[in-house]
């Protein structure tokens, strides 16, 4: 059986709603006359159900992947944070704003109280950053990183799931 994975939007996300996400989640710079063609319709209504679907918080955003490794950050990290009091979650991610090589940032349950994905030029930019920057940000009480040795998977989820 295939369910929609946000329930919510069962009701207001049609057949060709789901065609078009799809598409665009497979190639977001794929033309919209292509899109319509592929769906039978006009441009006219795939831009309408696009917009409609920003508008409703569906589509979150859109741009380009970057190879960080060709901008000259080879190592991929996992930081797992422990903060003081969790509620001071508040107050780090700001400071984690400021660095610039925190690209994800996660409230999380279990062992840590936040997990955070850095990029970082070589393995000496990484203990700057972790030393000099993340471990003196108020309230992080301890840290943990886990070097990422290979990307295996990168995917955008499906609109669907079989259960």
């Amino acid at each position: 059986m295939r369910v929609l994975l946000n329930l919510d939007f069962m009701e207001k996300i049609d057949t060709l709603d789901k065609k078009i996400l799809e598409i665009i989640m497979n190639n977001a710079r794929i033309p919209s006359k292509d899109v319509a063609q592929v769906c039978g319709v006009s441009r006219a209504a795939v831009h309408q159900r696009i917009q409609r679907l920003i508008d409703d918080g569906v589509i979150t955003g859109s741009g380009y992947n970057v190879n960080p490794k060709l901008l000259g950050y080879s190592t991929c990290t996992f930081i797992g944070l422990t903060l003081e009091r969790g509620s001071m979650y508040r107050t780090v991610v700001p400071e984690l704003l400021k660095i610039k090589e925190v690209v994800e940032c996660h409230f999380t349950t279990g062992h840590y109280t936040m997990m955070i994905k850095v990029y970082a030029r070589d393995n000496e930019h990484l203990m700057s950053l972790v030393n000099d920057r993340i471990q003196h940000i108020e309230g992080v009480a301890a840290t943990e990183t886990l070097i990422s040795l290979e990307q295996s998977i990168s995917r955008t989820l499906p609109i669907y799931f079989d259960e």
